[in-house]
């Protein structure tokens, strides 16, 4: 695969200031790059800014999708890797959404000189409730939800992203969501989930060690706060904020104080 590939293959976009450090923005599940538009003008005042899609969402190249690399975090990982190395990125703070938020953890410990911090927004290391741990759904509520989105995608999609994004008072978020899983391939998407929704990273926790943002809503049916502080207890250089939003998107329900907090972490890390 060629350089201009990699750029074109996960349709890598740079904004900001060319010699600034960089800030590479990742986006969860079902959704693209342009989850992020709404901080991305506050952080391309300061920083050089790289947005990208994973395989299989946004504008990324669909021909490039395999679905046995990407039934595993490693395979999402191996594009954050491979962009990193394509732009040549050095120290680079990663801001992982959800389940990229793990993923970003694999791609730091594979590429530590690359990838220098990491802010997790909204993360979840395991979604299954465990002896000690809430990760907020039982094994039945992750096989009716699998179930569901593998029989009937667009109507789980309608169903659950108004659910998943919260401020039931602001419906336009909950339509924006569903519209973007409704893009997702439905045969893409079954394989992100089962990706997502089944993955333990628990033990992946205790391998970082660069400097590391944890931001939690205060409601969240996706991660809850619960997730929060294990995850912040398991990452000895991590802080935990708590964002004075509800949902699992707060780049789109909480945008400003979002940006502030990420602000806030890259200038106290630089």
């Amino acid at each position: 695969m060629t350089n201009m590939d990699i750029r074109s293959r996960n349709n890598v976009t740079i904004t900001g200031l060319a010699d600034a450090p960089t800030v590479i923005l990742a986006h969860g599940f079902g959704c693209d790059q342009n989850m992020w538009r709404l901080i991305v003008p506050a952080l391309e005042e300061r920083y050089r800014v790289v947005l990208f899609d994973y395989v299989g969402a946004g504008g990324s190249e669909p021909s490039a999708w395999d679905p046995e690399r990407y039934s595993s975090l490693e395979g999402y990982a191996r594009d954050v890797v491979e962009v990193c190395e394509e732009l040549d990125l050095k120290e680079a703070a990663f801001v992982g959404h959800s389940v990229s938020a793990m993923v970003g953890v694999l791609a730091a410990r594979t590429v530590p000189e690359r990838i220098g911090a990491l802010v997790m927004v909204a993360p979840s290391p395991c979604y299954l409730d465990d002896d000690g741990y809430r990760g907020g759904f039982s094994a039945a509520d992750i096989d009716e939800l699998l179930e569901s989105l593998e029989s009937n995608y667009l109507g789980w999609s309608s169903a659950m992203a108004p659910v998943i994004m919260g401020n039931p008072d602001r419906p336009e978020l909950g339509r924006e969501l569903t519209n973007s899983f409704c893009a997702t391939d439905p045969d893409v998407a079954r394989v992100f989930a089962r990706t997502t929704f089944l993955t333990d990273s628990r033990a992946d926790l205790a391998d970082v060690t660069v400097p590391t943002l944890v931001l939690e809503c205060t409601e969240d049916v996706i991660a809850p706060r619960e997730v929060g502080a294990y995850v912040h207890a398991a990452i000895p250089s991590s802080r935990l904020v708590t964002l004075e939003a509800t949902g699992h998107c707060p780049q789109l329900s909480a945008p400003e104080a979002t940006a502030e907090a990420i602000l806030d972490f890259l200038a106290a890390w630089h």
